[in-house]
């Protein structure tokens, strides 16, 4: 195992723990059916986000950094 894969490895369980904490974090929206057909309508006037929208969209980021790690820790270590 060489440094790039070693630190691959690093990075990708320092990202999956940072991504389990954020989706732990989110808070649950209990709708009933009325949430499940009709969907979650959140409009934003202040046009500043906050502190869900936030959470939601570092939740997506992180999401998007730990498939992307993912895909080069399996090119990585292909040859092994």
């Amino acid at each position: 195992m060489n440094a790039f894969q070693i630190i691959l490895l690093v990075l990708q369980g320092l990202v999956s723990v940072t991504l389990v904490g954020l989706v732990m974090s989110q808070t649950t929206k209990n709708e009933g059916l009325t949430g499940t057909i009709g969907g979650n309508v959140s409009a934003n006037f202040k046009g500043k986000p906050g502190f869900e929208e936030r959470l939601k969209m570092y939740t997506q980021n992180t999401a998007i950094a730990f498939g992307v790690i993912s895909i080069l820790v399996a090119v990585a270590f292909r040859g092994n």
